[in-house]
């Protein structure tokens, strides 16, 4: 009873209507529902449902257990009525109307082997997958008949895929690269020399637009992974 006294205490006699479904704990069923309640790793609907069973089986009403629990009538309603037809077994949610697409296993597999590869491999003139890019490509290469890119984006998150996102890395080749770069880092936090600048010095910067037009990257981007982005180099050869 130490756990369900927190909820009573707000409790207001005037939510005393009687409801049909009355629900009786034997000490294993609420030892079961207590445990439920309060273990961490359980969802938060079926820590609320086991919740709400609870206040149902201390008599408390439907309107009362929806002022505690913060929730609507219906929502104590329909749990209290759950539990007392099908028992613990009712605090899951029910199964979904109409057929699942299924998909076969080897299905899943060589889409997922696709996004970790580059788009070129497969003749794609890309530079990186989308899910719809996939979702086209798979159909298209006879992999599978019907796709939807919500479902490429679900198979691909169950791995951390991400081929459409990736990191940028660059090999520095000038000798001075850190005496550079620091520089230019000291002047990002307004210090030059090694003293901060002044309210009336300011930072002009300027980027570079040769007259040459990039044809490929000096060295090939490195395809993404379970967990990894893909990486690409900065520099492009003329």
């Amino acid at each position: 009873m130490g756990l369900i006294a927190p909820y009573l205490s707000g409790c207001t006699m005037e939510c005393v209507p009687s409801s049909p479904y009355v629900i009786c704990l034997g000490d294993a069923e609420r030892a079961e529902l207590e445990g439920l309640s309060r273990r961490a790793t359980a969802a938060q609907r079926t820590v609320l449902r086991a919740r709400i069973v609870l206040l149902a089986a201390s008599g408390v009403a439907n309107c009362a257990i929806a002022q505690r629990l913060d929730i609507c009538q219906d929502t104590a309603r329909k749990w209290r009525r759950r539990y007392c037809e099908w028992g613990i077994d009712g605090l899951c949610d029910a199964p979904r109307p109409g057929r699942p697409r299924v998909f076969p296993t080897t299905v899943t597999a060589q889409v997922k082997a696709l996004a970790c590869e580059m788009p070129a491999a497969s003749g794609a003139p890309l530079a990186r997958w989308s899910a719809w890019e996939l979702a086209r490509h798979a159909v298209e290469a006879g992999i599978t008949a019907v796709l939807s890119p919500s479902t490429v984006r679900r198979w691909l998150a169950g791995d951390a895929i991400k081929p459409w996102q990736h990191r940028s890395w660059i090999f520095p080749r000038d000798p001075a690269f850190a005496l550079k770069a620091g520089r230019v880092l000291d002047l990002y936090q307004r210090e030059w020399e090694g003293r901060p600048l002044g309210q009336d010095e300011y930072v002009l910067s300027a980027d570079e637009k040769p007259g040459v037009q990039a044809r490929m990257r000096i060295h090939l981007p490195l395809p993404p992974g379970p967990g990894r982005a893909m990486r690409a180099e900065s520099e492009w050869s003329p």
